[in-house]
């Protein structure tokens, strides 16, 4: 039996984005389920390349239906992460608050015309199923789990006019105990707070990381104003009282601006405001019911410290949290609890890793995308791959890792990954400030051979396999200088273990690694930029690493370097608009307080303002129609060689902010289609 499940939006990437609000439709993914185990799971952003996609996750479809071989039509079952009741109420919002959109008030009718458009094919209702979010949730960690029994909690920003739930799981069954209110929402409760930190929706993680930098103690009362603890586990938050107490009490940070010490104080007491919550809340029932196992998802089961320290504190025998617990992961959810409502259950099996994503696909196939940049790449085939990453990476190499089939969920697990050398903390800074030009503070996870864990790490008794990166847990002492760049200021990491029977490739590389080292630990982080998902396809990978100064790229069997460039290896590549960005020239006033014409590139998807742009660019990039060469279009203006040197430059620019797309001509087709078919080439 096939059962596909799906989460995100209802409208195309190249509409304009549904203002439905931030508890629903977003972090598009699809996963197919046949018999109860996944064989395909892939997020929408991954494909269309905009971070946290809130579009109907048509791409993920298609390649869910290629990597199984089956059209739509052969799916037994689809189903869509939220309750039918919630769908049409977010869409009622939705013509309440814009008259001029004419859509289906009826979210299956919807759902099911836009299945119809996409795939050509009809879908009867009686094929199309809405689930509870949260249960989706609860279910995608318990099946995965390989727990006989349970406890399980769900906890997000909101879903279903709920804010999380807790539950049971005995077998194939998921039993619900409580539900949460939006009102009492611990998402809402962090997400609120970060915004006077100058951070917003889908930021908490780097707060998390900013905690460790500050002490709780200055602002502990302040935040106890924030919420209540009560008996049997009950607790209450004001969300209404953060903002004015916060606007009378602290520096408030703007985006951009410095980090002051009284910011980071602010962030540990929300850390330690989180954990308190949530340990009052577990306590309780681990006693009331009796679970020695725990089970975690909800976009909130993403705050690693406060599940290593739940790990440490020995509350639970075990716990899993599983590792897509924000919204795509209600995509596995609500697949899994369709095919157990037909009799195929999930086996009751540990998950042990989650490469369900697009395939690099053959050598051949490979080669040929690498070889399309010759005027820009330098590629050799290599007969052992891992060796020679090793020796770049022994000698100071900071590289790109692609291998295989992606990771479903927001960690690269060895996979898409960039790595490098964990010991040298020059390569923790070298990397936030030049590759992922991110905040300096912000840390790097270590992957360690599971077999050497315990030598470098503090796992609590019983713990062998941290396989997803859901745990921070402490480095040992004696270990934590050797370790530099995988270090946190606080003495942990984010840890992931790696299996040789679950990705035969990275063991391989970091054992090379630890035979010319002695250190059988890698730093491993997402292989992208700021301003995009994590790469997918070759493609991908290769825009990243022309576009960031990673010293080398691994694709499959090839080692690449980069080339030195002329004006002509530029000219000779070709230039489009990805689906989601537009120009705009606008009549507006400048700081002079003058009126001027101003020319920018704006994303659909995003709510920041239009970029900047020369108007000479702008001018260029008008000029195509699909796509263009470089060349063509630089011919048909008037500027001397100098001024297209800038003008490349600009574009560049752009390029590495995703706005425009540069790729060989012989690619743009794949290119320009790639919000509606993933290329797996």
């Amino acid at each position: 039996m096939l059962c596909l499940g799906l989460s995100g939006g209802l409208d195309k990437v190249y509409e304009n984005p549904l203002e439905l609000g931030n508890t629903f439709l977003h972090d598009g993914a699809a996963v197919l389920v046949r018999n109860g185990r996944v064989i395909a799971a892939v997020e929408e952003e991954r494909l269309n390349r905009i971070k946290h996609s809130n579009k109907f996750p048509s791409s993920s479809i298609q390649y869910c239906l290629s990597a199984a071989g089956v059209q739509l039509s052969d799916i037994d079952r689809i189903a869509f992460y939220a309750t039918e009741a919630y769908s049409n109420a977010m869409l009622e919002r939705l013509v309440i608050s814009n008259p001029d959109v004419s859509i289906p008030l009826d979210a299956k009718l919807l759902l099911r015309k836009m299945l119809e458009q996409e795939f050509g094919t009809e879908v009867d209702a009686s094929r199309v199923s809405f689930v509870s979010h949260h249960m989706a949730h609860a279910v995608s960690a318990f099946a995965m789990s390989g727990f006989d029994q349970s406890l399980i909690f769900a906890i997000d920003g909101g879903g279903d006019f709920l804010s999380g739930l807790l539950a049971r799981g005995s077998g194939t069954e998921v039993t619900q105990v409580e539900t949460f209110p939006e009102s009492n929402s611990l998402g809402l409760f962090y997400l609120e707070t970060i915004r006077y930190l100058g951070y917003g929706l889908f930021d908490e993680y780097k707060v998390m990381g900013l905690a460790p930098y500050g002490d709780p103690a200055p602002h502990r009362e302040l935040f106890k104003q924030f919420y209540e603890l009560s008996d049997n586990g009950r607790y209450r938050v004001h969300l209404d009282r953060i903002g004015p107490t916060l606007l009378r009490n602290i520096e408030v940070r703007r985006k951009g601006m410095p980090f002051t010490q009284q910011h980071r104080d602010v962030s540990a007491s929300l850390q330690e405001a989180l954990e308190r919550i949530v340990f009052h809340i577990l306590r309780h029932h681990r006693g009331a019911t009796g679970m020695k196992r725990l089970c975690l998802a909800g976009g909130v089961a993403h705050n690693c410290t406060l599940n290593g320290k739940l790990l440490y504190s020995g509350l639970f025998e075990d716990i899993f949290v599983q590792p897509a617990s924000h919204d795509a992961g209600c995509a596995l959810g609500a697949a899994l609890m369709i095919s157990n409502e037909f009799g195929r259950p999930a086996p009751r099996e540990r998950l042990q890793e989650v490469y369900w994503g697009p395939d690099l696909g053959s050598d051949r196939a490979v080669e040929q995308e690498l070889n399309a940049w010759a005027g820009h790449l330098d590629v050799e085939r290599s007969d052992n791959v891992a060796r020679s990453a090793a020796d770049w990476m022994a000698n100071g190499a900071v590289i790109g890792w692609v291998q295989g089939r992606s990771e479903f969920g927001p960690r690269a697990l060895g996979n898409r990954s960039i790595l490098a050398d964990p010991r040298p903390a020059a390569n923790k800074d070298r990397i936030n400030a030049m590759v992922k030009k991110r905040e300096g503070y912000r840390p790097f996870a270590p992957s360690v051979l599971e077999e050497d864990a315990r030598e470098f790490f503090d796992l609590p008794d019983g713990t062998h396999e941290l396989p997803f990166m859901n745990f921070v847990v402490r480095v040992h002492r004696a270990k934590r200088d050797l370790l530099s760049a995988i270090t946190h200021v606080d003495g942990t990491a984010r840890l992931q273990t790696v299996l040789r029977k679950a990705n035969p490739a990275y063991w391989e590389l970091i054992s090379e690694f630890k035979k010319r080292t002695g250190i059988p630990v890698l730093l491993n982080t997402s292989f992208n930029n700021n301003a995009e998902p994590i790469v997918d396809s070759v493609a991908d990978a290769i825009a990243t690493f022309l576009t960031t100064e990673l010293d080398g790229l691994v694709v499959g069997p090839f080692l690449v370097k980069k080339r030195a460039t002329t004006l002509k290896d530029w000219s000779s590549l070709a230039v489009s608009l990805p689906a989601y960005a537009s120009l705009h020239r606008v009549r507006a006033y400048t700081a002079r307080d003058r009126q001027e014409t101003l020319c920018g590139i704006r994303v659909s998807s995003s709510s920041r303002g239009a970029v900047r742009i020369s108007h000479d660019l702008f001018d260029l990039l008008m000029g195509i129609e699909g796509e263009a060469l470089l060349g063509d279009l630089l011919e048909k203006t008037t500027f001397d060689q100098a001024r297209r040197e800038v003008l490349v430059k600009e574009l560049r620019e752009l390029w590495e902010l995703r706005l425009v797309r540069v790729h060989p001509p012989y690619a743009a087709r794949v290119h320009r289609d790639r919000d509606q078919m993933p290329d797996e080439a």
